[in-house]
């Protein structure tokens, strides 16, 4: 067996060019872009909520640390993915840039000239007339321009024809589709790159303000600077929610609406502004969007000696669509330090089988389960803590109690007394900036269009072949179509090109009689 000759360095990059090219080279890293964008919907992102991927990290010691080592818990910034997305966005470039000119080139030639056996394509046609053959081209000629096909003639003799091509669109279309991916790919690195997004809850009559600081979650591309956030802020001002009291769907949401006032910069002028759900409020630069709501209970905590050390509006997480709601209060500033961990219900109802529960949305009922603890809370520590936890062990629990708005509950050990004063209801908010969003929705149109030219439109040939014969004209018609399949669908259209032509000479009396007696 002969050798083949080794590879040149240019040779060799060559090669690697050509396969790194290939359409299915950019298939495989289409399938591996997907694959490993799924980490970045399993495992929480730093970028999204710090403190749960913290959280994560310390309940799974053994192989936590690993995955953040890998990038697991940052997966749109990690080496692996962004290596993955460049190599697919070169891909892309080398498979659709060349056909681009080649298309241009094929757009501007001329249709290819009859075969010289036309009587071997599928749907041959065949009549004769006393017609000159110069008059039957022109009729055909004529008549397929007039129906936008791209005409041309060949040179008068024994065997003269007109050639005819149209749906070139066909291509257009697939290239638009391609060349918009790739836009669009360059409009979502904008957006990753000189984005940003964060969540933030606010409660009723309490405001925000654009700043790092108060942000409960926020993450920005690599190129964002947290320092130029525009200096916006806003109020909720009311929150109102409405839920089906009817039977059949008893409990399901109707009406969010938050009533707002904001102002662009702390010299301008206050605005209003009611923001509901998927109509967000567009400020600065950026949009504000109402995500989720709940409660915030209002809780005031007294020491022994009747000072009050706690009151505050507490914001509970909804766990079910009743709006059974967890929550805990911390209480730094009480000798012995107390914190509480509590459940909201709006409803409530207890039972043996369930135990404590809301059987509606609504605040018909609220009341307030607690379990008391007291010792040390972890604030000390310097390490972030989540609001919603309370760290107990290094506690010690004192007592369980249960409220209705204006009661109080007086600690067994005598720490003090904690009043069920009422609640606020809160509203989450995703406050984001894209600025590549735009870019990425015109190319995402684009390429909706050229993915339909490419499958609703047919390219194909037509040929008009005349020759002379013992003194009659011999006319050929026949048509091939320029698609990857042949199936009845365009074995029908294609019959349609050729009815076209047929009865345009029908119509000069080139031939006569109907369509099927000529055939």
């Amino acid at each position: 067996m002969s050798q083949l000759p080794p590879l040149s360095n240019t040779g060799f990059l060559r090669w690697i060019w050509r396969q790194l090219t290939s359409m299915k080279t950019a298939l495989v890293l289409l399938f591996l872009l997907a694959l490993a964008s799924v980490p970045g919907s399993i495992y929480p992102q730093r970028g999204v909520d710090p403190i749960k991927v913290r959280d994560y990290i310390a309940n799974n010691p053994s192989w936590g640390p690993t995955l953040d080592r890998f990038g697991f818990f940052e997966v749109y910034s990690s080496p692996w993915f962004s290596a993955i997305y460049l190599l697919l966005f070169i891909s892309l470039i080398g498979c659709v840039v060349p056909r681009v000119g080649v298309h241009f080139r094929a757009m501007r030639s001329a249709p290819p000239a009859a075969p010289k056996l036309l009587d071997r394509l599928a749907g041959t046609r065949t009549f004769t007339t006393d017609k000159d053959p110069a008059e039957v081209l022109n009729v055909a000629a004529n008549a397929l321009r007039q129906r936008k096909w791209r005409v041309v003639m060949g040179p008068q003799g024994a065997a003269s024809w007109v050639a005819a091509e149209k749906g070139y669109l066909r291509e257009t279309g697939n290239l638009v589709f391609h060349l918009a991916l790739l836009f669009v790919l360059v409009a979502i690195a904008i957006g990753g790159l000189f984005g940003w997004k964060g969540n933030v809850i606010v409660r009723e009559g309490s405001s925000f303000s654009d700043t790092l600081t108060q942000y409960d979650a926020w993450g920005g591309g690599r190129y964002t600077d947290a320092q130029d956030l525009p200096p916006f802020s806003f109020t909720l001002d009311k929150f109102t929610v409405d839920f089906e009291r009817g039977v059949a769907q008893r409990g399901a949401p109707r009406a969010f609406e938050a009533e707002m006032s904001y102002k662009t910069d702390p010299s301008a002028p206050s605005q209003r502004a009611l923001v509901e759900v998927n109509e967000p409020l567009v400020i600065g630069g950026a949009k504000v969007f109402l995500v989720g709501h709940g409660y915030a209970p209002i809780v005031t905590v007294t020491d022994k000696f009747g000072v009050q050390i706690f009151n505050d509006a507490v914001p509970f997480l909804p766990q079910d669509g009743m709006f059974t709601s967890t929550g805990v209060v911390k209480i730094p500033d009480s000798t012995p330090r107390l914190g509480l961990q509590a459940l909201f219900l709006p409803t409530a109802a207890l039972d043996e089988i369930r135990g404590p529960h809301s059987t509606f949305p609504g605040p018909d009922d609220p009341a307030l389960f607690m379990s008391a603890w007291k010792g040390d809370l972890g604030l000390d520590s310097g390490t972030p803590q989540s609001v919603y936890r309370i760290v107990t062990d290094k506690m010690s629990k004192i007592g369980l109690g249960q409220l209705k708005i204006g009661e109080s509950w007086k600690l067994p050990d005598g720490s003090g007394t904690v009043t069920f004063v009422g609640f606020k209801r809160w509203a989450s908010f995703q406050i984001a900036s894209d600025p590549g969003k735009e870019l990425a929705l015109v190319f995402v149109t684009l390429s909706i269009l050229g993915l339909s030219l490419s499958l609703f439109i047919r390219r194909r040939r037509v040929w008009v072949k005349v020759a002379t014969l013992d003194g009659v004209t011999v006319i050929q018609l026949a048509g091939i179509m320029r698609t990857s399949t042949f199936d009845d669908e365009d074995i029908g259209a294609l019959s349609e090109d050729l009815d076209g032509v047929e009865q345009a000479l029908m119509a000069a009396e080139v031939i006569r009689g109907n369509l099927e007696e000529e055939r």
